[in-house]
């Protein structure tokens, strides 16, 4: 299932629980059996009164989580076109469970993002109480090359990042390092990629019966000393500024024409960003404004509620199935998008991606 657990004893019968996803040769790519894992294992380990802390970290030097595995799904998708498959429904409702309940897991729970963090990584780590990144960390969200849009709590996370910083990285999937993800409020420490061994030596160390989180919080603060000097340069909060006025605009296809305007622009970011949205789906672009737009207001449970339904539509939908072919599958780069041209595309498609596709209560009203 490439997911491993084990347990390390600490003081007076404290254990620390360590999550490992174990899939190095693809970027740790979160498969249906490593979400269910997961998932069982976290509930266990809530309810376990022995367990104290969780780490959640990621195999191999490359990556914490690149996203999920979506290759089974698609072919799902493509074998019965405008259908949604049986294995989207389960795949979808068990990740955004497994995501909702990092998000309200009981006990410290900490997040190794080293590396590339991307899609499905993102969604694990976002939840976590402490989301480490290190000088390697490469965050992002970057749905709009395979047309599908920033789920597992993109909507959440995404409208909640200053000015129209959210929209911008929504839509041109730029890297976030490990000071723009400071900066962002997308990660809460800084520590070197050679630390890990030292953060889970100082927790078995730690009294949890006495005063637990001022210890944990002073063995973080100290190793974030020592790794204070390797932070990169922040890339996104100084370009907030441009970025808002940029996108100051009334609709979709106006930050299209806004933003691909930029590729050839001396501002490296900013032109790759607008490279990546040219040639990306005209239709995640729809997805990730109203999706934003509606975030701002729901609860948490409820964006991974609309997400689901979203998931679900853009399974019986052309585009996704179309991007993953070009990207992942085929890798011609070449995707033939259903809708290419961004200011024809029916409000009535976009507003149907927002649409129940099943019967009866909704498969997550008990989050």
């Amino acid at each position: 299932m490439n997911v491993s657990f084990e347990e390390r004893n600490g003081l007076h019968g404290a254990r620390i629980g360590i999550a490992s996803l174990d899939a190095e040769a693809s970027l740790n790519a979160l498969s249906l059996p490593m979400i269910e894992a997961l998932d069982a294992k976290l509930r266990a380990w809530a309810d376990d009164p022995e367990i104290v802390c969780v780490l959640l970290r990621g195999n191999g030097p490359k990556a914490f989580c690149a996203g999920g595995d979506v290759r089974k799904l698609v072919d799902a998708c493509r074998e019965n076109p405008g259908v949604v498959p049986p294995l989207a429904g389960r795949f979808f409702a068990d990740e955004y469970r497994l995501d909702h309940r990092i998000h309200t897991f009981p006990k410290p729970l900490i997040c190794w993002a080293h590396g590339h963090v991307l899609g499905g990584g993102m969604g694990l780590m976002q939840g976590a109480s402490i989301r480490i990144v290190t000088p390697s960390s490469r965050l992002g969200m970057p749905e709009i090359n395979i047309g599908l849009y920033p789920d597992v709590g993109g909507s959440w996370f995404l409208a909640r990042l200053p000015g129209k910083l959210g929209l911008f990285l929504g839509l041109g999937a730029g890297t976030i390092n490990a000071r723009d993800a400071l900066d962002l409020d997308l990660a809460d420490r800084f520590l070197l990629d050679s630390q890990q061994d030292e953060l889970i030596r100082g927790l078995v160390q730690i009294n949890w019966q006495d005063h637990s989180d001022s210890q944990l919080n002073s063995l973080l603060k100290a190793l974030e000393h020592e790794a204070h000097g390797q932070l990169p340069e922040a890339q996104w909060l100084p370009r907030r500024a441009r970025i808002d006025a940029l996108l100051d605009v009334a609709d979709l296809p106006a930050a299209w024409t806004a933003m691909t305007g930029l590729q050839h622009d001396s501002d490296v970011p900013l032109a790759r960003s607008a490279k990546t949205l040219a040639a990306g789906c005209p239709l995640t672009a729809h997805l990730v404004w109203e999706q934003i737009r509606r975030a701002r207001h729901l609860s948490l449970a409820e964006v991974f509620r609309m997400e689901y339904a979203m998931s679900l539509n853009c399974c019986r939908h052309p585009e996704f199935p179309e991007g993953v072919r070009a990207r992942l599958i085929d890798k011609d780069n070449a995707p033939r998008w259903h809708w290419p041209d961004v200011a024809a595309i029916p409000r009535a498609v976009i507003e149907a991606h927002f649409e129940p596709v099943w019967e009866g209560a909704h498969p997550l009203a008990d989050l």
